[in-house]
């Protein structure tokens, strides 16, 4: 009799502590924050800021350029027009000049001006130096204005053409300054498109804490549970399953009904420990995790030796075991072998996700993980 009501309140304790495995996995079946997600697009945005700003650097640079080529044809404009009032000055000049010669020439009635150049002589040597002075000066004065003439059309030419290189290069600014700031202001919509997104992922971030920090509690009671439940089994001499599974789904694997059961419990209070540990991309220490990393790590604190690697750790560790008779302790993966982690009960497993994030606890029934899932090994 002694014997039987030790039986019936043992499992009364194994009872009570299925039904707080159940109510636990229960609240604990609700998604996580698609953080992951947000973080993508986060980055995505960042990069076309910063293409955006390389375009506008180089817009910028065309634009100030295309402002130095339109001042140095505003400049040449200035110069041109100086040239050129200097040219009708000494075209006026010239024209004046000339023409007080062949007013003088024709009052004398020498077109040669042979009568002033003689009469002024005092010698034959003198006269013929006169003479030749005199012709000299005249095809000097037709040169001039030959000279003077040609200036002054040139001088017209470039400002006519400077006149229509300052028109297209006006353009061209014009043209350099929408593009800037079209770029800006683009540049400015994906910078609060990203400071939403920002936002976005620290509510996000905070309400996933706030979701960790329950899960956590939640998952802490369940093994505290656990534990006080395999000590009454202990004293009570019988043996009370520390994990039935609500809704028992099947693999469709060729898992054996037989199974050994798990002896590693006691594991997941030790991978408990490092909970907040950041992501390491190979790392397989309390300064961080990777995903096959941490379960190395805790599995050889009891003493047994795993691969670091969930591919060898899927094909080579212990043995298949189908999701309905998953215990804690028990080996999950996900995505082709590419990610796994640690059951921990009520249908969460303990895990170090991916770069940027820290060792969490998620569920199994989560869409990700559930629609990823390949399969479950128990270390023996």
């Amino acid at each position: 009799m002694t014997r039987t009501k030790r039986r019936i309140s043992a499992l009364a304790v194994g009872l009570a502590g299925l039904a707080a495995t159940l109510l636990v996995g229960v609240g604990s079946a609700t998604a996580d924050p698609s953080i992951s997600s947000k973080k993508q697009q986060a980055q995505a945005i960042m990069a076309q800021i910063q293409e955006m700003d390389s375009e506008l650097s180089h817009a910028i640079e065309a634009y100030n350029l295309a402002n130095v080529q339109l001042d140095q044809i505003d400049a040449d404009l200035e110069t041109n027009g100086r040239h050129l009032v200097v040219a009708k000055s000494s075209l006026t000049v010239a024209q004046t000049h000339i023409a007080k010669r062949l007013r003088a020439l024709y009052i004398n009635g020498d077109s040669g001006g042979a009568v002033e150049v003689i009469l002024g002589a005092k010698s034959l040597d003198d006269l013929l130096d006169r003479l030749d002075m005199a012709q000299r000066v005249g095809g000097q004065d037709s040169k001039v204005l030959r000279d003077v003439k040609r200036f002054r059309h040139e001088v017209q030419t470039r400002r006519a053409k400077l006149s229509s290189d300052r028109a297209r290069q006006a353009q061209v600014v014009d043209q350099r300054a929408a593009q800037r700031q079209s770029i800006e202001s683009q540049l400015a919509e994906r910078q609060r498109l990203y400071n939403s997104v920002k936002d976005e992922i620290a509510q996000l971030e905070a309400a996933e804490r706030r979701r960790q920090a329950e899960i956590e509690r939640q998952a802490r009671a369940r093994v505290a549970a656990a534990e006080a439940a395999r000590a009454s089994a202990r004293q009570g001499a019988i043996e009370v399953s520390s994990d039935p599974v609500a809704s028992p789904v099947s693999d469709g694997g060729s898992t054996s009904a037989n199974v050994p059961p798990a002896k590693y419990g006691g594991v997941v209070g030790i991978a408990m420990q490092y909970l907040g540990v950041p992501y390491v991309w190979g790392g397989a220490s309390p300064s961080g995790f990777d995903c096959s990393g941490l379960v190395m790590y805790v599995y050889a604190q009891v003493g047994v030796s795993l691969p670091h690697n969930a591919a060898m750790q899927y094909n080579t560790v212990g043995v298949f075991v189908s999701r309905d008779q998953l215990q804690p302790g028990d080996l999950v993966f996900f995505d082709g072998l590419g990610h796994m982690g640690m059951y921990i009960g009520g249908g969460q497993f303990i895990h170090a996700p991916h770069t940027g994030d820290v060792v969490k606890i998620s569920s199994l029934y989560d869409s990700w993980y559930a629609s990823t899932y390949v399969g479950a090994k128990r270390v023996l």
